[in-house]
C-alpha cells in the first residue's frame, strides 16, 4: 500500500502499445555490428570449414535448461512531492529450469513481479491479486525501466541454477541458458543460445561457412567482443531447405575459458541440441525454439497468471478501490 501523499496511476494503453504519452526512444534502430573478432582461435581464418563434432567420450548425464520469460502488466505514474509524475511498469517475469537426466522435467519454477520505476520514493504496489515489490531503476526511460526488469530475471535464472547445481551437485551435466551469456559467464559448464539473429558478425568469407552447414555441423570457434568479450560458434539444427540460415542458432561460453574446453563445449552442442530440435506443426518459431525450453516457456506464461486480472486490479488500486493491507 502507498504511503501517504504518494500515489500512482495506471496508464489505460495496452502495454505492448508503449505509454499514451509518447516519448523518444534512443537506439531503437538496431546498429551495425562493431564487434572485435579473433577469427582464428580454432582455426586459421583461411581454413574456416564445417566441422562434424567429436563423437568420443561419454555425453552429460544431465542436460539443463534455464530460462525466463517476462511482462509488462501495466505502464502506471507514480505522483509524490514532484509536479511532474515519473513513468514505471508494474511487470511479472520468471525463471524456470527444465532438467533432462533421460526424461525431461521442470525442476525449479521462480515467479516474481516488481515496479520498476526511477522514483526513489517509490513503495510496493499491493492489489487484491498480487504484490509490487519496489525496485529502482536507473532512469525513467522505457529501455532504462525494461533494463531494470531483465536484470532482476537474469538474477533469479542464475540464482536458480545454483540452488540447483547445489542440491544436485555433479561435474558433468551442461547448462543450455536460452539467449545470450551475459552476466551469467561466471556459471560452470554453460553456454547461451541465440536463436534469434539480429546483427552478422563475421566477414563474407566465415559467414559462407554458415550457409554450408549441414545439420549437426558448427563452425569453428571464435571470439568476439562488444561491450563485452564471449566465445561464439554457430550451429545447424535440422532446418527447412531452401530457407536461408534456417535451423542456424548461435551459442557462447565465456572467452576466459581455454581453447580446449571451448572446442569440447562447441562439440557437445553440436552432438546433442539437434535431437531437442522443434517441428513447424507444433512451434512457429521451429526448428531453433528447442522443445525443452518451449515447454518451460508455456508454463512460465501460464504461472505470471492472467494479465487482464492483474491489469484490472492495478488500475482499482491506482483509483483506491482495490488495495489491501500490506
Amino acid at each position: 500500500m502507498t504511503p501517504a501523499g504518494l500515489a500512482f496511476s495506471v496508464d489505460p494503453w495496452d502495454p505492448g502499445y508503449g505509454m499514451a504519452l509518447g516519448e523518444e526512444v534512443e537506439g531503437g534502430a538496431l546498429e551495425e555490428s562493431s564487434a572485435e573478432l579473433t577469427l582464428d582461435l580454432e582455426l586459421p581464418a583461411a581454413d574456416w570449414r564445417p566441422i562434424d563434432p567429436d563423437l568420443s567420450g561419454r555425453p552429460p548425464g544431465t542436460l539443463l535448461f534455464l530460462d525466463g520469460v517476462r511482462r509488462i502488466d501495466a505502464r502506471v505514474w507514480m505522483h509524490g512531492a514532484d509536479p511532474q509524475p515519473a513513468s514505471g511498469i508494474a511487470a511479472s517475469f520468471a525463471a524456470g529450469l527444465v532438467c533432462c537426466d533421460g526424461a525431461a522435467h521442470i525442476a525449479g519454477v521462480d515467479v516474481q513481479r516488481g515496479l520498476f520505476t526511477a522514483y526513489r520514493e517509490a513503495a510496493d504496489i499491493v492489489t487484491r491479486h498480487a504484490r509490487y515489490p519496489a525496485r529502482v531503476a536507473e532512469g525513467s526511460g522505457i529501455d532504462q525501466l525494461s533494463n531494470a526488469l531483465q536484470a532482476c530475471l537474469t538474477d533469479a535464472e542464475v540464482k536458480l541454477a545454483m540452488s540447483f547445481r547445489a542440491q544436485h551437485p555433479a561435474d558433468d551435466d551442461l547448462l543450455i541458458v536460452d539467449g545470450p551469456l551475459r552476466g551469467r559467464t561466471h556459471l560452470e559448464r554453460i553456454v547461451g543460445y541465440i536463436k534469434t539473429h539480429h546483427k552478422t558478425y563475421l566477414p563474407a568469407e566465415q559467414a559462407a561457412v554458415v550457409v554450408a552447414l549441414k545439420p549437426g555441423q558448427r563452425t569453428p570457434a571464435f571470439t568476439m567482443g562488444t561491450s563485452w568479450r564471449r566465445t561464439s560458434w554457430y550451429l545447424q539444427l535440422p532446418a527447412t531447405a531452401g530457407v536461408p540460415w534456417s535451423g542456424v542458432v548461435r551459442l557462447e561460453c565465456s572467452a576466459d575459458l581455454p581453447r580446449p574446453q571451448v572446442t569440447h563445449l562447441a562439440d557437445l552442442t553440436a552432438r546433442l541440441l539437434p535431437r531437442f530440435a522443434s517441428t513447424p506443426h507444433k512451434d512457429p518459431r521451429a526448428p531453433q525454439n528447442l522443445v525443452p525450453i518451449g515447454g518451460l516457456e508455456r508454463e512460465l506464461r501460464h504461472r505470471l497468471g492472467d494479465q487482464q486480472l492483474l491489469y484490472r486490479s492495478l488500475r482499482a488500486a491506482g483509483l483506491g478501490g482495490d488495495r489491501v493491507p500490506s
